[in-house]
């Protein structure tokens, strides 16, 4: 009796993990659920610091960015963990060559074109079979703080005692 018992307790367990697994992340839709990638598949990345600069190439604030990046399978996972220093240091180099802001929107992160650059930094780290996604999940952008009457009006995204804006609602849940 006790042995078909723990049996009976083992196998709902089993079908429950099963579920989960195929259910994804708590029904938060199967688009969610297909951008998150497997389970076991996703590796968070250490923050990003990108310099904010206005058209004149002056420094005027950074934007803190969290990425995470979705591997191929569970397996490159454990290649891509070993290769975090390497992938990070691509994405540094990236953020500090090139805006990742839009033209259009100075004052905003061009969220599409910094997942295309950094999803081709990581694939030349890991290779293209490794790594399949870079989802940028925050953004908070944060003006430099100065006494001048320009630089306080121009950092839309400070409040009045010159503190940074709450940070967007993340991307990866």
């Amino acid at each position: 009796m006790k042995r078909t018992a723990l049996l009976l307790c083992l196998a709902i367990g089993a079908l429950l993990a099963l579920a989960a697994e195929e259910g994804g992340h708590g029904g938060g839709g199967h688009g969610e659920a297909a951008k998150a990638g497997a389970p076991g598949t996703n590796v968070e990345m250490p923050f990003l610091m990108a310099p904010v600069t206005d058209e004149a190439g002056k420094l005027t604030g950074y934007a803190y960015i969290s990425t995470r990046l979705t591997a191929t399978s569970a397996g490159a996972v454990l290649a891509v963990r070993d290769k975090i220093p390497f992938i990070q240091d691509a994405f540094v180099r990236d953020v500090n060559a090139g805006q990742v802001t839009g033209e259009k929107t100075p004052d905003a992160v061009d969220i599409p074109a910094l997942e295309a650059r950094l999803l081709a930094d990581a694939r030349k780290v890991m290779g293209k079979d490794q790594v399949k996604t870079i989802t940028v999940c925050t953004v908070q952008m944060s003006p430099l703080k100065s006494n001048s009457p320009q630089a306080r009006t121009s950092a839309e995204a400070a409040d009045s005692h010159g503190q940074a804006a709450a940070p967007e609602k993340p991307r990866c849940g």
